[in-house]
């Protein structure tokens, strides 16, 4: 296959193969798409096209990365980005070498999850009740945040959830996650009930558009008018920021993936076992999971360093011992 002549080309079917081949997921297709557009501009100023560029362009640019400010993670998705496109045209005769063969990314630093505590949860939750313009949105939203928590759910799965997933009062709902692959995720009691009101009044909504726009009825438990036909990610951020004002606590401390850990590190904390948690998740390697029982380290650690008696006590002089507390 000969190389495509245009730099947008070559990002196009190589987005176009990996979509095909690998059931490559569209928010990684546009990230990848975004980060590649990023390399070209940088490439054609040094007067170079993919075709052309050496390693020492592609070096020459994580240089510049980290110049602007950039974080080890994303200098290390952008590497990783073009080391792909780089491979795939190697692979198909586009060039004859692989330039991003012998380079070696920055890495990426493994940061805890930030999350939220029970309180904030709870805060959350009696906000959504209560926020919307009509009874129909105040049900909607407290049903969202009720699964969301309940489930650990990616907001991607949640909006796109399909309603007979929901149907019939489930103790359990199917999830389609990452390269489509499916898991089961249980509910809590308050998730059901929230579910259960919600539906009554979707179906309602439903069925006045279809009577009155000939509108047929939506495949989503959450319907709205957009292209996709569902509840938008965007929308979603937007809706937990309203939640949070309304709720008292800081807008920048809650997101979608910021609940999804606080359901992780709120079980683990509960007593579940790792590897339930890695299903429930959808983690394919158990490390990435793991990575929550060092959040619970951090919080028994800090715990201890604000209640426990001698926690702020003084240390004892050179040869002194420390006081030993009397026997009760």
């Amino acid at each position: 296959m000969s190389a495509p002549a245009e730099t947008d080309r070559w990002i196009s079917v190589f987005l176009e193969a990996q979509a095909a081949e690998l059931d490559a997921a569209r928010n990684t297709l546009l990230g990848y798409g975004r980060d590649l557009k990023d390399f070209a501009a940088f490439v054609l100023h040094r007067r170079r096209t993919f075709e052309s560029a050496s390693q020492d362009d592609i070096e020459a640019y994580l240089v510049s990365c980290a110049a602007n400010g950039l974080s080890r993670a994303t200098r290390a998705r952008r590497l990783s980005a073009v080391r792909q496109l780089f491979r795939f045209a190697f692979e198909e005769g586009w060039r004859p070498d692989n330039p991003s063969l012998r380079l070696k990314g920055p890495g990426k630093e493994r940061t805890l999850p930030k999350t939220l505590s029970e309180a904030q949860v709870n805060a959350l939750l009696a906000a959504a009740e209560k926020l919307g313009k009509s009874e129909t949105e105040c049900v909607r939203n407290l049903c969202l945040m009720e699964l969301l928590y309940a489930t650990g759910m990616r907001v991607s799965e949640l909006v796109s959830l399909p309603v007979q997933a929901a149907r019939g009062d489930p103790a359990m709902i199917l999830v389609s996650g990452k390269g489509d692959k499916e898991r089961l995720v249980p509910l809590s009691s308050p998730a059901r009930k929230a579910l259960t009101n919600w539906l009554v009044l979707r179906d309602r909504n439903e069925e006045m558009l279809r009577l009155s726009e000939r509108q047929p009825p939506s495949r989503f438990l959450f319907p709205a008018r957009g292209v996709e036909g569902h509840l938008s990610r965007q929308a979603m951020h937007r809706l937990l920021k309203d939640i949070a004002v309304k709720a008292g606590v800081s807008p920048a401390d809650v997101t979608p993936h910021r609940l999804r850990h606080a359901f992780a590190t709120h079980l683990l904390a509960g007593g579940a076992d790792l590897r339930v948690i890695q299903t429930l998740l959808g983690h394919a390697d158990i490390a990435t999971t793991e990575i929550y029982t060092h959040v619970l380290d951090e919080k028994l650690k800090e715990l201890v360093f604000e209640h426990h008696p001698l926690a702020n006590a003084p240390l004892p002089a050179a040869g002194q011992a420390r006081r030993k507390p009397a026997d009760s």
